[in-house]
């Protein structure tokens, strides 16, 4: 299969909002779009996006994995960027119509149809840097996809960055093109001094998130992971995970952690991290890089842990197991 998320299926779904109404959404060609070169997009970064997943079930079905909770959250993203509101459930409908017009598209286990819902200011408005965009498109690209990360279950080698931060802190919370942006200069710099995959960024010592997932120890019977505030992303996979680790009978702490107690918990036997995403799903870390040493966790293999986790996860997901928490919707 090709990289992940650079191959798409033939049409997108597809609404503009012109300042008083949002069009009726239609699918379109995904090869292009039209736009302004003074759009609002490209000069301010007024754009927000989501991903989420459809599977193929053992009987032939199709699901998507909890889209009314990434819906609400490219809604949140969309009003915390001051974008035009967006119709939760015109975008709902947008999604349906997509995946169930290339249902053969969606991919055999293990792999997935990605989603990919994007809204962003177009208004064509260069004086408008102290002001929202009035108009807006909204679309959604869907992309047959394997592992996110190459290497399937390796494990990650991951650089802690206590001076850098991955966005502006009260920008945290909002999945904007511009927060991914901001953390390639370091990303780049830790593949090429430390052959790292990924940055933790822990600004003050602070363990937060790394560039494109969310971070969660698990050490004993405890997994700790950064409670929700505005300065990282809310993944609806990390919140899902916690779910299963209380359902399995772990500790869930969701509270601050220092990189002192990180670096201090991961040199204890049976030790695991790990990175949740929707495009990660749960991907093991087997090394932790700080101030030029070199720490393993457990084995530097995946953890039994982890392991499981991703496994109860994935059951779910992939109609294995029981949705016991209501978590998919057919299409």
């Amino acid at each position: 299969m090709s990289a992940f998320g650079t191959q798409f299926v033939p049409e997108m779904a597809l609404t503009t909002f012109d300042g008083q109404q949002w069009s009726d959404p239609s699918l379109v060609p995904s090869n292009s779009i039209v736009l302004h070169p003074g759009a609002h997009v490209l000069h301010y970064a007024s754009t927000c996006f989501e991903g989420l997943k459809a599977f193929t079930h053992p009987d032939g079905s199709r699901h998507i994995f909890r889209m009314d909770q990434n819906i609400a959250r490219l809604a949140q993203s969309s009003r915390l960027l001051s974008l035009p509101e967006v119709d939760e459930a015109m975008l709902r409908k947008m999604i349906l119509d997509l995946v169930i017009r290339y249902k053969d598209e969606v991919p055999a286990p293990p792999g997935t149809l990605y989603l990919r819902p994007t809204h962003i200011g177009t208004e064509a408005a260069i004086g408008k840097a102290a002001a929202p965009s009035s108009q807006s498109m909204l679309y959604v690209l869907a992309s047959p996809v394997g592992d996110y990360f190459a290497g399937g279950d390796a494990t990650l080698r991951i650089l802690i960055d206590e001076v850098g931060m991955r966005c502006a802190p009260h920008m945290g919370m909002v999945k904007s093109g511009g927060n991914y942006a901001s953390a390639l200069q370091m990303l780049n710099k830790a593949r090429v001094e430390h052959k790292a995959d990924q940055v933790l960024f822990c600004p003050d010592g602070d363990v937060q998130e790394t560039a494109a997932a969310n971070f969660m120890l698990i050490e004993g019977n405890e997994l700790v992971t950064k409670a929700l505030d505005s300065t990282f992303l809310h993944g609806v996979t990390r919140a899902s995970v916690l779910t299963l680790a209380a359902e399995m009978g772990l500790t869930v702490s969701e509270r601050n952690l220092s990189v002192a107690e990180l670096i201090e918990r991961s040199a204890q036997p049976g030790a695991e991290a790990a990175l949740s995403g929707t495009a990660a799903v749960l991907t093991p870390v087997g090394n932790l890089i700080h101030q030029g040493k070199d720490y393993t966790l457990g084995t530097g293999k995946p953890g039994p842990i982890t392991i499981k986790l991703r496994k109860a996860l994935n059951d779910i997901q992939f109609g294995m197991a029981e949705d016991r928490f209501d978590w998919l919707t057919p299409v």
